[in-house]
């Protein structure tokens, strides 16, 4: 499943950061704990340029925090640092803004508030870090993508002047894990993806790398051997059924995906740092033969004798 969706907002969103990013001192790009790389979007990194940027896992209570020490070391680099979140913590919160300070020195030598930037993609908490570092209701939230349609500047009581911007997708999601993990963790509007498509390509993975969980949220003492079978059985357990008995398979997998997105299923973690590495050594592996071949390609084409017709007469 590969996903376009780069609704006309976002377009402008993209033109409004790239007018204002010189402005700025310091870029916290929020990721979604349980899958920072699916998350991470690439416009970010294009647009900030060299400007420091903190990456910030939220939701980290419902990750899997083994998974989330890793990601944290991963990820950071050279001018990135990151670092995990809980929204309700405020000792964590108070982290994030010291290490903002410590971004721009100059900014806070001068009694200057530092510029702070907010991106991200949709519905990964972005409205609700600004009024927790705000400490007051100020950005509209919501349990939905695409909430925050306009630009907009903050100045907070604890030196921070803060930027808010729209969540931003790029505009075609070419990686197909990433697909069903941006639609299963809610940054993906439910009207663009089916629920059984997501709920199935869920269950495997959970089946693969959180059987218990499976098992207790759904007090099954077996797992079926396909994902079709679990999903039935699941609609069963929770009374999702149509006339004759028929699992109605939607209802079954909106239940689930509920379940999954709110950590009712447990702490969990859908990417692994050992799988992105590996994915992007085959991208690179990819990228130099389809050079190669280019190349190739060019010098045959180079050595082709030019063609010598017979004169006519």
């Amino acid at each position: 499943m590969s996903i376009q969706w780069f609704p006309g907002h976002m377009h402008k969103a993209r033109k409004e950061i790239a007018k204002v990013i010189d402005q700025i001192d310091v870029v916290i790009e929020v990721l979604d704990a349980r899958l920072p790389q699916s998350s991470e979007n690439p416009l970010v990194e294009q647009l900030r340029g060299r400007k420091p940027v903190i990456k910030v896992l939220n939701k980290s209570d419902l990750a899997d925090a083994g998974r989330t020490r890793k990601w944290v070391k991963y990820l950071s680099e050279d001018t990135v640092q990151a670092m995990p979140l809980r929204m309700g913590q405020k000792q964590e919160l108070q982290q994030l803004v010291e290490r903002c300070k410590a971004a721009a020195p100059a900014r806070v030598a001068a009694d200057r508030p530092v510029r702070v930037m907010i991106m991200g993609i949709p519905n990964v908490g972005k409205s609700t870090l600004i009024n927790a570092l705000m400490g007051r209701k100020l950005a509209k939230v919501g349990n939905e993508p695409a909430v925050t349609k306009t630009q907009q500047r903050f100045v907070a009581h604890n030196g921070l002047a803060i930027f808010d911007t729209p969540g931003i997708l790029w505009p075609k999601i070419e990686d197909e894990d990433s697909s069903y993990r941006l639609a299963a963790s809610g940054a993906i509007r439910d009207t663009v993806v089916e629920y059984e498509d997501i709920a199935l390509y869920s269950l495997d993975f959970l089946r693969r790398d959180y059987p218990q969980l499976l098992k207790e949220r759904f007090k099954l003492t077996e797992l079926p051997a396909s994902a079709d079978e679990l999903l039935d059985m699941v609609g069963r357990k929770r009374g999702c059924l149509k006339s004759g008995g028929v699992v109605d398979r939607t209802k079954a997998g909106e239940i689930l995906i509920g379940d999954l997105r709110s950590g009712l299923i447990g702490r969990l973690s859908f990417e692994t740092v050992g799988e992105w590495v590996e994915k992007k050594r085959l991208a690179e592996l990819e990228r130099q033969r389809l050079l190669e071949q280019e190349q190739l390609e060019q010098q045959d084409s180079s050595h082709q004798s030019p063609r010598n017709d017979p004169p006519r007469g």
